[in-house]
């Protein structure tokens, strides 16, 4: 672990880089089924997000996924006349929407889904116990800053 306190700047330009291709990788996987549908990478994220938090408001979706209302918006617009999800109005306050996936919405995330989770399954399989558990802690700590 000592050495951790060594790195060099070539040493977190390389880690940088591998975080870079494997983002690259697992979301490349997914292009063939989103091309299916006319869909890119930001209807992906919105898609993933929708999946893991259903009925999220506008509000805190444009939080997580730190894009302006306009740039949500469009993505938005695109998913529901593709008939992908669907919007409910709050019960308590009408000018809050929550955004949910729909049939089609959740088809189209399992399929994205299974791609992803064979690159990221492997990886995890070739991986002792402690490797997964030292890098999904690293990772968050990442996200976390």
């Amino acid at each position: 672990m000592k050495e951790l306190l060594y790195l060099k700047d070539d040493q977190l330009k390389e880690l940088i880089e591998k975080l870079f291709l494997s983002y690259r990788e697992t979301f490349s996987d997914s292009k063939k089924v989103l091309s299916k549908y006319s869909l890119g990478l930001a209807h992906q994220k919105v898609i993933h997000l929708l999946s893991m938090y259903e009925g999220i408001s506008i509000s805190e979706l444009m939080a997580k996924l730190k894009v302006t209302k306009q740039s949500l918006n469009r993505v938005l617009k695109d998913l529901s006349k593709l008939e992908i999800i669907n919007f409910e109005k709050d019960n308590k306050d009408s000018r809050v929407k929550h955004a949910f996936l729909n049939e089609k919405g959740k088809k189209i995330f399992d399929e994205i889904f299974e791609i992803q989770k064979k690159r990221i399954y492997n990886a995890l399989l070739n991986s002792s116990s402690e490797e997964v558990i030292n890098f999904d802690n690293v990772l968050k700590k990442i996200i976390n800053g």
